[in-house]
């Protein structure tokens, strides 16, 4: 079984900033170059690079010519999992119609925030705001079902490091209070994490209430 087709076995079943990349719906897109692969229904997979996308409809590069309706499975890195059949074929890959609830939806549009701005955030090119000392004030963090207390010992406009034995995957996404954040790094005393939001700074004392 491929890394692929065990994500598939065991999955269960805010504004963006993106130019106008008509897909020739009502969704607007983003052309984002990221690496990935995708399944057919026969557990064949291949290799594709994701050329645009949106909250509707995604479009990547194939090796192989598929047919318009195919069911096809595709993971992306900072996407994950998405699936959905087959809307148009071109020369050197595919669009696909995704198949999604309204909260992975939601997800999809958060993850895809930060993508945009992620030169914004901290951790990729270094930390860009100053982090404030808030004394191990008690914090949950949300990771799907779970939830783990965590001591908040600092935080920043864009993210927050957080005291904890529990070291989620780098790349997991996370609810922190009620903030929507990925896990960027570990360290001695647990993980730092990013927000998929820029905070303002006069909201940082009210975030965690």
């Amino acid at each position: 079984m491929t890394a692929l087709q065990a994500q598939v076995t065991r999955r269960p079943s805010s504004q963006l900033r993106m130019p106008d990349v008509d897909f020739g719906d009502r969704h607007r897109t983003v052309e984002l170059a990221l690496q990935g692969r995708f399944m057919r229904t026969d557990k064949s997979e291949y290799p594709a690079k994701m050329i645009r996308i949106s909250v509707a409809e995604m479009q990547m590069t194939s090796p192989v010519l598929l047919a318009p309706k195919e069911k096809v499975v595709a993971y992306f890195e900072h996407i994950g999992l998405i699936d959905g059949a087959v809307d148009r074929v071109f020369e050197s890959g595919f669009s696909m119609c995704l198949n999604i609830t309204t909260r992975k939806r939601e997800k999809l549009a958060a993850q895809l925030t930060w993508l945009i701005n992620r030169s914004e955030f901290t951790g990729l090119e270094g930390r860009r705001h100053e982090r404030i000392a808030v004394g191990n004030k008690p914090v949950t963090m949300q990771l799907g079902e779970r939830a783990v207390q965590c001591a908040l010992l600092d935080i920043s406009l864009s993210g927050a490091s957080l005291g904890t034995h529990f070291r989620p995957v780098i790349g997991t996404e996370v609810v922190v209070g009620m903030q929507h954040a990925v896990v960027r790094r570990h360290h001695d005393h647990g993980i730092g994490v990013q927000f998929l939001q820029v905070q303002e700074a006069n909201a940082l004392q009210t975030l965690f209430d």
